[in-house]
């Protein structure tokens, strides 16, 4: 049966972790309209209710990465390298975690620009700092390099939700994009968040020179993944003067709309989540990227170190879209 002749309370929704390449292509270039209507036949049946989660985002230590990934202005390769920025402190971090909460956010985000966790006092105040998030009644997520099994332990220990570790591209296009961490890493990290019991966050980014192909075999990696992440970004490319990736045009938005449908469709109940890239997609598209099965945006004007659209846009967007948020609730 088409799916597209079922009405959305016929719809079963199926889990699977056998995609193939050509079959996420194949969704990946539906017409459009046949392509919003299968997700959206998934999003309602897998995720009722349709609201949307706010996550806060806060760089706590900024610039300075041995990393030489080509969109990243935090990169000590790049000529963008924002380094000079003081590490924030336990109490500064708790602060704004108090403000996003305030704001309607329920989940705040941690990242610092390492390679990988460090032991010491920097992990035992990120250790503090989750713990503190934890107690102010906010999930926590870190996203920080690489780590190891003993880090991946007291991080859950601590009460972490969710560990953030980005594939971002395809196996095939990864080397064109980063040299200096192979994607086995990438993969082993997150086995490692896995096995200590941590929720994943972990997506990918678009607009950064790959084919429609590389597209479909970055979701093959996600989809497959068994059990899917908890949470997979969705990013677009923003261009940042001083990295390699600087003259890369903005991707078409409706582009974007693809990838969150196409994720949804291949990831029933993850929170699939619209993040860099937003302040350029407007208004219409990100209520299509909602309509696409978005149920996560990033909250707050700043995204580590790029720029997101403001709080009081985010609340008439979500008005406008018709759906729900945290903020509804504290009114």
């Amino acid at each position: 049966m088409n799916l597209l002749d079922l009405k959305p309370k016929d719809h079963q929704v199926l889990l699977r972790h056998d995609w193939t390449k050509e079959e996420i292509q194949c969704l990946l270039e539906k017409p459009l309209v046949d392509l919003l209507w299968e997700a959206q036949l998934v999003h309602r049946n897998a995720n009722p209710g349709y609201k949307v989660q706010l996550a806060s985002l806060l760089s706590v230590k900024t610039g300075g990465c041995e990393e030489d990934c080509a969109y990243c202005p935090q990169s000590i390769y790049n000529s963008s390298d924002v380094t000079g920025q003081p590490e924030l402190d336990v109490e500064s971090v708790l602060e704004r975690a108090k403000a996003a909460k305030a704001a309607g956010a329920d989940r705040f985000c941690m990242g610092w620009a390492w390679r990988e966790i460090r032991d010491g006092a920097p992990f035992q105040a990120m250790l503090e700092m989750v713990r503190g998030v934890r107690d102010i009644g906010l999930e926590a997520c870190v996203t920080a390099g690489m780590l190891t099994d003993t880090q991946a332990s007291l991080l859950a220990e601590a009460g972490l939700t969710s560990y953030n570790h980005n594939l971002d591209t395809s196996p095939e296009h990864y080397g064109e994009i980063i040299s200096t961490r192979t994607y086995e890493e990438r993969l082993e990290t997150l086995n490692r968040v896995r096995l200590a019991g941590i929720s994943l966050c972990c997506g990918g980014i678009i607009g950064m020179g790959e084919s429609l192909g590389d597209r479909a075999s970055l979701l093959k990696v996600l989809a497959n993944l068994d059990p899917h992440p908890e949470s997979v970004p969705i990013n677009s490319l923003v261009a940042v003067e001083g990295t390699p990736l600087e003259g890369q045009r903005s991707v078409d938005p409706l582009e974007m709309v693809r990838m969150v449908a196409t994720a949804r469709i291949l990831m029933p109940k993850s929170r699939v989540r619209l993040s860099a890239g937003r302040e350029q997609l407007g208004r219409e598209a990100q209520i299509l990227c909602l309509q696409a099965g978005a149920d996560s945006i990033f909250y707050g004007d700043t995204l580590l170190t790029t720029s997101n659209p403001d709080v009081q846009a985010d609340r008439e967007l979500l008005a406008q879209a018709g759906v729900q948020a945290n903020w509804e609730m504290l009114e």
